[in-house]
């Protein structure tokens, strides 16, 4: 384990991937363990995320993106506005056999996510470093998510060329976004919205799932 993570990170992890019902091995807990150690390392160089605190990353980083894995399936994921990769990295290491894909367009948070790759060894992760509305990939993807990324009208019209009518849209939001709902593109409808409760947060966590009707 690296000195910038403790035994006490450690403990904290793991108990709450329990509380969330995530059953970690320990392959992938050490993966996590490694990647928030990256976090931190090179947070101390580049603006990756605001929480300059390690102490807070477990809860407010890897314990928020693990509150919505049971919610995804192996298949083709797209984290936009992916960042310092969450939950993007968390999903590829506790998804291996689903393709991963974390689309930023800030160079600088592009070569730590490649780097995160290279380190932890997670051939099925992909890092695209373009503007979400001008990346074009081959196929539709199977799940399009978003974590604190922009409005529900943006994040549903800047990806529609990304999915299909059988793509589920993921928004990990805070506070529920009743007046984004209302500005929801015609085409896209609310599937289901679930309230979350991550470990070591306060502030509510709401995940909304949408589809496209047309």
């Amino acid at each position: 384990m690296s000195s910038l993570v403790t035994a006490q990170h450690a403990e904290e992890l793991s108990t709450g991937a329990g509380q969330l019902g995530v059953d970690l091995t320990d392959t992938q807990q050490a993966q996590l363990l490694e990647y928030l150690a990256l976090l931190i390392k090179w947070n101390k160089a580049y603006n990756l995320t605001a929480v300059r605190n390690p102490d807070e990353m477990v809860s407010r980083h890897l314990l928020d993106s693990l509150s919505v894995m049971p919610f995804i399936e192996n298949g083709r994921w797209l984290d936009v506005g992916s960042g310092g990769g969450m939950p993007g990295i968390p999903l590829a290491i506790l998804f291996p056999e689903s393709q991963v894909t974390c689309l930023d367009s800030n160079g600088k948070k592009t070569r730590f996510l490649t780097q995160v790759k290279l380190e932890l060894k997670l051939d099925n992760l992909h890092v695209i470093h373009s503007r979400v509305e001008e990346y074009r990939p081959e196929l539709a993807f199977n799940g399009i998510v978003s974590r604190a990324f922009s409005s529900m009208e943006n994040f549903t019209n800047w990806t529609r060329h990304l999915g299909d009518h059988q793509t589920r849209w993921l928004a990990m939001k805070g506070v529920h976004p009743t007046d984004e709902l209302v500005a929801l593109p015609s085409e896209f409808r609310l599937d289901s919205e679930h309230a979350l409760t991550v470990p070591g947060c306060q502030g509510q966590r709401h995940l909304l799932i949408l589809r496209r009707t047309a």
